[in-house]
Parts: structure tokens; sequence; C-alpha cells
């Protein structure tokens, strides 16, 4: 599975890439946006005839925070804006999903490249760079 080194360039840009367009991400929301009518409950209401739709449309926005469910009522002139919020959330999870994807693969194609396995034997044998060495009279008086 040793891929030659302009693969492990290749994976390298693209990891760059998508670290560039996620820091451009625009305002996010978790969630989904929901369109509902609703009956008023009045006998004479026209929303109590057969095959009406209700009251409405409004929308609201539904999501999980620490395990519950918690819904935000969106006023008509916020739902473009909340759509577009919330498309950018599902384009930043993509994006974060194909980066972890894309370092995975280039942290493998790393590990059996020759010349990581290699490094790491050279750093194994070089052992400790922090251990400390005898220093000379002079440095040591000072």
């Amino acid at each position: 599975m040793n891929q030659p080194a302009s693969g492990v360039e290749e994976l390298r840009g693209r990891c760059e890439a998508l670290k560039r367009q996620l820091s451009e991400v625009a305002e996010l929301r978790p969630g989904s946006l929901v369109e509902r009518y609703r009956r008023c409950g009045k006998a004479n209401c026209h929303c109590a005839q057969p095959g009406a739709r209700g009251h409405g449309p409004c929308f609201s926005l539904t999501r999980t925070v620490e395990g519950k469910t918690v819904t935000h009522v969106i006023a008509a002139d916020g739902v473009e804006q909340t759509r577009r919020q919330l498309e950018e959330y599902r384009r930043f999870r993509a994006l974060v999903h194909e980066l972890v994807e894309t370092s995975e693969r280039l942290c493998q194609t790393l590990l059996a490249t020759p010349a990581a396995a290699s490094e790491a034997e050279a750093a194994k044998k070089r052992g400790s760079r922090n251990s400390s060495t005898a220093r000379s009279p002079a440095k040591s008086r000072r």
C-alpha cells in the first residue's frame, strides 16, 4: 500500500485546502427547520373545515442540546437566513468529515512509506534528545 511521495503531497495539499475552506465558514447552526400549520380549536374558524391546512405557516427550529430537544420559533422574515445557516452547518460537517478521512489516509500513507519507517528506526537508534551530555570542565565551572 505504499504510495509515492506525490501521493503524500497530494493528501497534504487536500488537507490544507480543507483547512482553508473551514476557515471561511460563515454563520451556522444545527437543527431542523419545520413548517407547521395549526388548528386554533374554534368551531367556526376556517381551520376547522374539512381539508383545511390550518393557520400558518409558522416555523420552528428543533435541535438536541445535552440530550434534550430544544425548539425555537423562527419569525417568517428569518426563515431564509436560518435555512442558509443550516446549510452552512451541513457544509461544515461535510468538510470536517472529509478532513478527518483525508488526514487518516495521510497518516496511514506516512506510516507505510519506507522513508517514514527508516526515520522511525533512526530516531530509536539516536535515543532521547533530552538526555544529558557530559559537560566540559569549562562549562561546569560557571
